[in-house]
């Protein structure tokens, strides 16, 4: 087995089909899996446009594409959309709980059928108990699972990362069946709400991709940041230029 370096090394994964844009190669920054990870270091790589997968922290790093664009809501200055509102108001009678991250059969439940009707075919569709954690949850990260109940029916969980001064939503899934709630957005606005009160900065929402239908949706929330070079800069003080393409 490969001892733990000193020093935070990185690997670069080899070109593959891009899972957001069609005909695109991609390839991923990784942390060196052996180095011990802690809260500190999270917070750290966070900020330069990294994110949590299971154990494992990565960023994009595709030669002729900068499209992956690293997203956060300063929450205290976030106001909701009349949209926003709406969906807040739908879903004021579910009951929210917040729980240290263990597995659960109950959760696992609900993001296989999650899985099965939003990705079908995309590689997370036949989920397994074992892939399942090896996405969800790390045993260096502060990490803990939002549970929405409608009385007692559980219809969404939000896996969130805690950090010092800030929030990572990791992944949200829900009860498809009840598309008319607007989980997902319900979620977020809760994440921003929790965030607000436990004194937190930021909610990191991980890439935002323009040209991408299923990322769009988080320019919506308002302001949001973006991280250009290695500075973050409000949605709206940006130009085309700031996201222009890189080309070999």
């Amino acid at each position: 087995m490969a001892k733990p370096s000193h020093k935070l090394r990185f690997c670069i994964t080899s070109p593959h089909p891009c899972n957001y844009l069609t005909g695109r190669e991609a390839s991923n920054v990784f942390v060196d899996p052996y180095f011990p990870k802690d809260k500190q270091l999270y917070a750290k790589l966070l900020a330069s446009g990294f994110r949590r997968s299971g154990e494992h922290l990565y960023k994009p790093h595709c030669m002729a594409c900068s499209e992956c664009i690293s997203v956060r809501i300063p929450v205290n200055e976030f106001k909701m959309r009349r949209h926003q509102k709406r969906a807040w108001r739908r879903n004021q009678d579910l009951n929210i709980k917040q729980c240290k991250a263990v597995f659960k059969e109950e959760h696992f439940q609900l993001y296989s059928r999650y899985q099965a009707a939003r990705h079908p075919d995309g590689g997370m569709d036949n989920a397994n108990r074992d892939n399942y954690i090896e996405f969800i949850l790390a045993t260096w990260s502060d990490t803990y699972l939002y549970e929405f109940r409608l009385m007692d029916k559980l219809i969404c969980v939000s896996v969130v990362d805690e950090l010092e001064d800030a929030c990572s939503a990791v992944y949200t899934f829900f009860d498809t069946e009840y598309a008319e709630r607007s989980l997902g957005k319900f979620a977020i606005l809760t994440l921003i709400e929790q965030s607000k009160q436990r004194g937190y900065s930021s909610l990191y929402l991980g890439y935002w991709i323009a040209d991408c239908g299923k990322m769009k949706y988080k320019i919506e929330y308002q302001p949001i940041e973006c991280l250009v070079g290695e500075d973050w800069k409000k949605f709206n003080t940006l130009s085309f230029n700031d996201f222009a393409v890189k080309q070999n």
